[in-house]
């Protein structure tokens, strides 16, 4: 493996929408970490996503570089505008909400320095764990990515992370601007055969009023998936609707033979016809899209 070049500095990029109550407290731990990381110069922006309880003048005040939206946008245009204004190409994202280790930069950092595109803190504990709903959701989530890249993804939407500025920007067109950013970029470099990797971090109570909304924001994250699939890797999204169709039409080819001729038979006969129609069209999608490369 060639020399990494040496890592001189690193920008900090917080999302912030009406984080007042803990932007200051974030502030003061990303410096921190970053003065404990030596010989390395440090950057901190922060993109107040048109927040109403003065959350922007409160990091202006804490002497950091703000970035003011007029208006709520979302947390992915707010990590794309961060991202665009860092000064330094190693970039660490981070909530304000005091959820995220911070300290743990060093962490990220390291596998970076090793040849890795991208460095996730994979999250755990009581905290993100979540309730009983919140939990066969995630799974699912988790599936799918894992099913799309291939491998084993343990944290699909964790928002502490380092890569490099210039690599990231490259994909902003196919990235989301919403919530479901972290996955789609996590997509985008593990489709396009980049190097990510994972390193275990702890993950707190957040300090104020979380701004998910479980079925809203999971719906999109499912959304930019399927999105992502179609536009990297096709094939797959047909295959996996094809198995579905051949899952039905087994059973209803057992059905058949434990009662004797039935409708089940006939659906048996329509779910083969179906998943041979959708593997078809799943090897059309991705000659389109072997064209649309060249």
């Amino acid at each position: 493996m060639a020399d990494q070049p040496q890592l001189t500095g690193v920008s900090i990029v917080i999302p912030a929408y009406n984080e007042a109550a803990a932007i200051e407290a974030t502030i003061a731990r990303a410096r921190a970490a970053l003065a404990a990381l030596p010989g390395i110069a440090g950057d901190i922006v922060v993109v107040n996503d048109g927040s109403s309880d003065g959350t922007g003048a409160i990091a202006a005040s804490a002497g950091v570089r703000v970035i003011q939206h007029p208006h709520n946008i979302g947390y992915g245009r707010s990590l794309k505008d961060g991202i665009a204004a860092a000064v330094y190409d190693t970039v660490v994202i981070t909530d304000a909400d005091g959820t995220y280790p911070i300290e743990d930069i060093a962490r990220l950092l390291q596998p970076m320095q090793d040849g890795h595109d991208m460095v996730v803190g994979a999250r755990a504990g009581a905290q993100y764990d979540g309730g009983p709903l919140k939990n066969p959701l995630r799974r699912v989530l988790t599936f799918l990515v894992e099913f799309t890249s291939g491998r084993t993804v343990p944290d699909v939407n964790s928002g502490f992370r380092a890569f490099s500025r210039a690599t990231a920007m490259r994909y902003f067109g196919q990235l989301c601007d919403t919530f479901s950013f972290t996955t789609s970029l996590t997509l985008a470099y593990m489709m396009t055969g980049r190097f990510v990797t994972y390193v275990p971090i702890s993950y707190a109570d957040r300090v104020g009023v979380t701004k998910v909304r479980l079925f809203r924001d999971t719906l999109r994250t499912l959304q930019y998936i399927v999105q992502a699939i179609l536009y990297y890797n096709p094939i797959k999204i047909f295959l996996l609707l094809a198995l579905t169709a051949l899952t039905v039409t087994a059973l209803a080819v057992v059905v058949s033979t434990l009662v004797g001729p039935s409708p089940a038979l006939v659906l048996a006969t329509a779910g083969t016809l179906v998943a041979i129609t959708v593997f078809a069209l799943g090897l059309i999608a991705d000659l389109l899209r072997q064209i649309m490369t060249k």
